[in-house]
């Protein structure tokens, strides 16, 4: 059987720096000497495909949860949405917005389409929201 060894569900993992306070921030998986590690994004093209359950500080295990289609998650919202529109990274370069999400902006640049809201939000709420791995969205 090749598949053996697999799960589903949350995962235990180490922290690659300090999450505390971060449940329900999306975060990448990395690794630092081949161990596997999750960082907050440092992009807004990151492939931040794993959920916050439960934070810890660096190097100690943290539980997070793969973002799948079949299931819809609550994400840290950075300013407001609509029902249908694409979430996207919101700008990684602010530290208290690294792993939050919003709507995808009419700025130009490359966005990483993750989720599509379920819901209206506003700042700071957890939004519902369906993982949709829409992959590159380039807006002129």
């Amino acid at each position: 059987m090749s598949q053996s060894n697999t799960r589903v569900g949350d995962i235990r993992v180490l922290a690659g720096e300090d999450l505390t306070g971060m449940e329900d921030r999306l975060v990448k998986l990395s690794h630092d000497s081949g161990v596997a590690e999750v960082l907050l994004p440092t992009a807004i093209a990151d492939y931040a495909l794993y959920l916050v359950i439960e934070a810890n500080t660096d190097a100690k295990l943290v539980s997070v949860r793969p973002v799948q289609a079949e299931r819809n998650v609550r994400l840290v919202l950075k300013g407001t949405c609509n029902p249908g529109d694409v979430l996207v990274l919101a700008d990684p370069g602010t530290a208290a917005d690294k792993g939050k999400v919003r709507a995808l902006p009419a700025v130009a640049g490359t966005y990483r389409g993750l989720a599509i809201a379920e819901e209206a939000g506003v700042d700071g709420q957890l939004v519902l929201a369906r993982p949709a791995m829409l992959g590159n969205i380039v807006v002129t």
